[in-house]
């Protein structure tokens, strides 16, 4: 399970649960050690039972994973992790009072990816490709440009106040809009809401919940292809992302440096 999807499935439990799990988060990834995979499975199963109501076998699977990781000590105790997919350039962290976001996406064939960066230096990329139970629908490229939204924004365990969060579609920035003033049912044409695997929410129901209690977020319209540099740059992540889809390339290394240059023009720009 993703961190992004862990933190959303989070929601299916009950309060004091959520707390104790998420408390447990970072064991919820990939590791050699034992140990910490025993206690990441109890905690992903305890989320999976509560997706099914079975609330008791949740709290009794975060008790187990509560003892195992007090057994286990700190030893190798693990460290938050950066996300699949996402990254920071350290250098931007606090160079902004407020944070300045621009989030994009690309569409070719079957093929798709979203991407955004933050003027504080994090920035993220994700590619995927269509199959037969894809719930995008006939808005397949709308969908994409709100699910780059939701990327950018589940980045964040929680959501910095008064982001301003820029991006090129009028008709994304539109519903975006519709969500803030309160029409949070308001979703593109043909878009599916049947569950998802790991949240009973799909994206875009999430990402409108989330929006429409946060009065304080900016949603704005930037000119695509127009030299901004945070606008480039999220265009520039979301076309490596869908490249990377069929092509064999190590897209960490390029993806930091595509990011580190467009937010070099960005602060020189807003200095100047």
């Amino acid at each position: 399970m993703r961190r992004d999807e862990f933190i959303h499935a989070l929601e299916l439990l009950p309060g004091p649960l959520r707390e104790r799990a998420f408390a447990l988060r970072t064991y919820v990834r990939l590791t050699r050690c034992p140990d910490c995979q025993r206690i990441g499975d109890a905690v992903t199963l305890s989320v999976t039972a509560a997706h099914y109501d079975a609330f008791a076998s949740a709290g009794q699977l975060l008790d187990s994973a509560e003892r195992l990781a007090a057994e286990h000590g700190t030893a190798c105790r693990p460290q938050p992790q950066p996300q699949r997919g996402r990254g920071r350039v350290g250098r931007w962290a606090g160079a902004s009072a407020t944070l300045v976001a621009a989030t994009d996406a690309s569409w070719k064939g079957r093929a798709g990816g979203i991407g955004y960066v933050v003027s504080d230096g994090h920035y993220g990329l994700r590619g995927r490709r269509t199959g037969r139970m894809d719930p995008t629908g006939a808005s397949r490229v709308l969908v994409d440009e709100l699910r780059a939204v939701e990327f950018l924004l589940s980045a964040y365990d929680a959501v910095p106040a008064g982001m301003t969060v820029l991006l090129d579609s009028l008709s994304a920035l539109r519903y975006l809009h519709r969500w803030q003033g309160g029409d949070t049912t308001a979703m593109p044409a043909g878009y599916s809401l049947r569950p998802r695997r790991w949240s009973d929410q799909p994206t875009l129901v999430r990402l409108a919940e989330l929006v429409g209690q946060r009065p304080d977020l900016s949603f704005a319209h930037v000119r695509g292809h127009s030299g901004h540099a945070l606008n480039e740059a999220a265009d520039g992540l979301s076309h490596m992302a869908r490249r990377r889809v069929g092509e064999p390339f190590d897209v960490h290394p390029r993806a930091h440096a595509l990011a580190d240059a467009f937010l070099r023009d960005w602060h020189a720009t807003v200095a100047s």
